[in-house]
């Protein structure tokens, strides 16, 4: 077991564990407010709690919310987090090592005592800066990022920090004015490490939006295989207009390919995709709950968005793959 603070460099090599007991290590990462949390809370949901255990590398901060104002530092900057402790944890969670992690405490922005973190067939990291090193890169089988347009992002952040802890809306925005020049230093420039960047986004631009018909557009590098794409466009091809598009195209001057699902989507056919990436992968061996895929918290409400369930598919199909392969 580690101990927060202890210095012992622990290396690494993937897939030099046994690929039957080893986790399988997913990152979750984007700037505040991105929608990391609904999607982690859905992966959960869909292989089951038993089998995923979720990390939050906010609890990595250095200083608590006051230190942090005294300071006029943001928990967005490298210097505000134990970044090499963060390494560290994430070399022996990737080597199936259990820890013993801080404990940071949203509510009232303060550091709890450590606790002891143990992982299971899947480790999910979500936080703002788990793709900062390069040794915390290496670690991790499926790297995703999220990055909804600047405009909603903010909306969530107001509508999340009012109801969730405590905020008025004016000190949200003169907080987001204050993070932004270490979330254009620090955070934005790991989506470039990403295999998949994940972009919910309203079809019209139009912030007055139902959550359910979200838009998304998905890069995908070839840093992982997707076997299944065009399998998935020419299927879903209806009336020869297509509520799936399937490209290629450059982002960062490097090949990509880019799934874009329209929202609104027709039920019908989001069942045809998630049946294409379900029989392509084998997905029937993994034990999932089936039912749960494209569930999401609308306040007091569990609903559905079918951009949302083949974005979680397409991820469950890259972890399943990952297990199956040892990494």
């Amino acid at each position: 077991m580690a101990l927060v603070g202890a210095r012992t460099q622990v290396p690494l090599v993937r897939g030099s564990a046994d690929p039957r007991t080893r986790p399988v290590l997913v990152g979750v990462v984007g700037d505040s407010a991105a929608g990391k949390t609904t999607l982690t809370d859905g992966l959960m949901s869909i292989f089951g709690p038993h089998r995923v255990s979720a990390l939050c590398t906010d609890d990595y901060h250095r200083y608590g919310r006051q230190e942090r104002k005294k300071l006029a530092i943001t928990p967005l900057h490298p210097d505000c987090n134990y970044i090499e402790i963060m390494e560290q944890h994430l070399q022996l969670l990737a080597a199936g090592q259990p820890i013993l992690k801080p404990v940071y405490g949203h509510a009232h922005g303060t550091l709890e005592p450590p606790e002891l973190f143990e992982p299971r067939d899947f480790v999910i990291v979500e936080g703002l800066l788990a793709y900062h090193t390069k040794a915390m890169r290496d670690c991790f089988d499926v790297k995703v990022y999220l990055d909804p347009p600047e405009d909603l992002r903010r909306k969530w952040k107001v509508q999340r920090d009012c109801s969730k802890r405590g905020y008025e809306p004016a000190e949200v925005l003169a907080d987001l004015e204050r993070r932004e020049p270490d979330s254009e230093a620090f955070i934005r420039p790991q989506r470039q490490h990403a295999d998949i960047v994940v972009r919910f986004h309203p079809s019209d631009n139009s912030l007055d939006f139902d959550p359910a018909s979200l838009s998304v557009r998905l890069v995908l590098r070839p840093t992982l295989p997707h076997p299944y794409l065009i399998d998935i466009a020419q299927r879903t091809r209806v009336d020869h207009q297509n509520p799936i598009r399937l490209s290629l195209a450059r982002d960062g001057g490097k090949p990509v390919d880019v799934l874009e699902v329209e929202g609104g989507l027709d039920p019908g056919v989001s069942a045809t995709v998630e049946q294409v990436i379900w029989e392509s992968m084998a997905l029937d061996k993994h034990g999932l709950e089936r039912d749960a895929i494209g569930l999401f918290h609308d306040g007091d409400h569990l609903r559905r968005s079918e951009s949302l369930a083949i974005t979680q598919l397409l991820l469950v199909a890259q972890l399943c793959g990952a297990r199956a392969g040892g990494g």
